[in-house]
């Protein structure tokens, strides 16, 4: 089955011609032939900016991509979303991670029952637990107060607050928060060999509390554990974060240590959750509401502002405009922090999980190009390893600089390295030179990039910027009309590795190159 609607829509067809108008121009020319462009090119909100000036894009492309979202109904597909209703059409489920940072006590309602009363209420648990831990209050079995705290998940339970709590290192205070995802044992007892056991709190986040590689890691911290506490310590340095009760307590959990997640949250939009638990337990209680009001803030700006003016509109527009119309594979996101260097990988979930999928919403192949890779390495990291191939590679790749402007280690000497160097890489990358003593020394130019400036990294604006990509992402979504919020393309592997840990004799005739690939993997 195909689907051909987008593609044959007004502005799309429109786009195209705007294209093939733009043939003979260059990015340098556009970009120079405006003195005021970056001004222009330009949208600001609460001390977080989107500077979009060295795209290969002129006012005209920015009005025919506002249109394209308005054909594709973007307005409607976002009123829906903050109402409640199940946009998650494959999985029958409402998509309301907006709702868990929202101001005020205003009702969302899902099929008919207002949800806003349990997250608070659960907002209310975590604030309480995450001061008795920080505060000394909650002791662990011998009576030592808790100095480390363990995430045990992977996906959206491990890449969101892993991220966070690096981000927000300069804020977090009183207990050491570890994250533990890979099946590789390596990682968890690189962790657990340093520790005290008495001094440490582990937190089982899985809304299904059936994720394989969770439940593996969290048996062996349990054995752990047990080993040196004996067994009845468990109910004093586990917690989990699940659905699934009968699943938590099986593994030892009691329900009074058990924090709920809702099926109207997506895994990879879950850190406002009590997924973000490890988050609130780092920062305190204090931070993460100051990070999700920095969310808040973003949803107000996404549900207000008309589309050319929308910050996360056009972050997610310009990205179309670069996939499907300038036939970029590719979208490098380059962040000028090391405190953000996690952000790239958190990205990859966020957008190629979500976006990364070629059949709609009504089920048709679609004909268009939809989420590019997203790769990426904090600068100055990344300018010693890949940004070869960005200058000069035969791929045009955009990018997103991602900078801070106020330098909170009193460094200037250094921050103004990373600015220098983040202004450099985006004027070279869009320029290049064109003519040298040598061939190997001209820089084609051409690369577009988008200026991402936040004024600090605080809970605030960190808040912001997660917010910025998430409703990028469902804006990109809505236009290439596929479901962001389902993710059926990593079952197959995880059903296939499952029968073969599980076969204790004979195979499926079907199965025989799966066993044989097993063997040699396996060494036999």
């Amino acid at each position: 089955m195909i689907a051909d609607g987008l593609a044959r829509s007004k502005a799309w067809q429109d786009l195209q011609r705007h294209r093939e108008s733009l043939r003979a121009r260059s990015l340098r020319d556009i970009v120079l032939a405006d003195a005021d462009r970056l001004a222009r090119f330009q949208i600001a909100h609460r001390g977080l900016r989107f500077n979009f000036a060295l795209n290969f894009a002129t006012s005209e492309t920015v009005d025919l991509l506002a249109k394209l979202a308005g054909e594709q109904k973007l307005e409607e597909a976002r009123a829906r979303m903050f109402a409640g209703e199940r946009i998650n059409s494959t999985e029958n489920r409402a998509v309301l991670h907006t709702a868990l940072r929202q101001k005020g006590d205003a009702p969302v309602r899902v099929d008919g029952k207002d949800v806003i009363p349990e997250i608070r209420a659960t907002r209310r648990r975590m604030t309480q637990f995450s001061e008795d831990v920080r505060e000394g209050r909650r002791l662990g079995a011998t009576g030592k107060p808790i100095r480390h705290v363990v995430n045990i998940g992977i996906g959206g339970s491990d890449l969101g607050p892993r991220l966070a709590v690096k981000a927000l290192a300069p804020f977090a205070k009183r207990v050491e928060t570890h994250f533990v995802a890979n099946a590789d044992a390596f990682e968890l007892l690189s962790i657990i060999s340093k520790l005290d056991p008495a001094e440490t709190l582990f937190l089982v986040v899985s809304k299904t509390f059936t994720t394989q590689e969770t439940l593996l890691n969290a048996n062996t911290a349990h054995r752990w554990l047990a080993s040196k506490l004996g067994e009845a310590a468990t109910a004093r340095h586990f917690v989990a974060v699940s659905v699934n009760q009968k699943e938590v307590e099986k593994f030892g959990i009691a329900a009074a240590n058990m924090f709920p997640i809702w099926d109207w949250v997506g895994g990879r939009f879950s850190l406002w959750s009590a997924v973000g638990l490890s988050i609130m337990l780092a920062i305190g209680p204090q931070h993460f509401d100051a990070m999700l009001d920095g969310a808040a803030t973003m949803d107000d700006h996404f549900r207000t502002v008309p589309f050319a003016q929308n910050m996360p509109v056009m972050l997610a527009l310009l990205g179309i405009w670069n996939r499907d119309f300038l036939g970029s594979s590719a979208l490098a996101v380059l962040p000028y922090s090391e405190r953000l260097r996690d952000f790239p990988r958190y990205l990859q979930q966020l957008e190629m999980e979500s976006n990364g999928k070629t059949v709609t919403r009504d089920g048709h192949s679609a004909t268009y190009e939809t989420a590019p890779v997203i790769f990426g390495e904090c600068g100055t990291v990344g300018q010693h390893s890949f940004h070869q191939w960005l200058h000069q590679g035969s791929d045009i790749v955009p990018a997103d600089f991602i900078g801070i402007v106020e330098d909170d280690l009193n460094e200037p000497e250094h921050h103004r390295a990373l600015q220098a160097n983040m202004a450099a890489q985006a004027a070279a990358l869009a320029f290049g030179r064109p003519q040298a003593a040598v061939p190997q020394e001209i820089y084609p130019g051409g690369r577009p990039s988008n200026l991402i400036l936040l004024d600090r990294l605080d809970p605030f604006h960190f808040g912001m910027l997660i917010a910025l990509y998430e409703h990028k992402v469902f804006t990109q979504g809505v236009v290439w009309n596929i479901n962001s919020f389902d993710q059926p393309g990593v079952e197959l592997g995880k059903q296939m590795a499952r029968s073969l840990e599980t076969t204790k004799a004979g195979i499926d005739e079907k199965d025989v190159i799966l066993e044989q690939v097993f063997r040699f993997v396996s060494g036999r």
